[in-house]
């Protein structure tokens, strides 16, 4: 009996989790592995979402807010300028509010490799 009480507790759990994990596509997606740094952080949600913060960590560099200011409203297609940083492993956090009235956030990397030969 508690073994099918806890498996309803996760998977309850679990559905509560996906319904407050609205995204759906980052470009560069998550651990790609790109040989130059990209122009814009590209997200997509599956529904409307009004961003707070995205940070953007990479490496030895502290974190550094990505400008929201073009971005207005619950919305579900963000493209944010990305500031280059260099060769190495990038981290994007994001924080929001979902039409529900919900806090939402993830996060997701990348890397970008040195395209210099050796």
């Amino acid at each position: 009996m508690k073994s099918l009480l806890l498996a309803a507790a996760i998977a309850i759990s679990s559905g509560t989790a996906m319904a407050h994990s609205p995204l759906e596509l980052t470009v560069p997606s998550n651990e790609a592995k790109m040989t130059a740094e990209p122009e814009t952080i590209d997200m997509t949600f599956k529904k409307g979402i009004r961003l707070t913060k995205v940070l953007m960590t990479h490496a030895d560099h502290p974190a550094v807010s990505l400008e929201l200011a073009g971005a207005k409203g619950f919305i579900t297609e963000y493209s944010l300028p990305m500031q280059k940083m260099g060769p190495g492993i990038y981290l994007i956090e994001w924080r929001g509010l979902g039409q529900d009235g919900h806090t939402v956030n993830g996060d997701f990397t990348f890397s970008v490799e040195d395209s210099v030969e050796k």
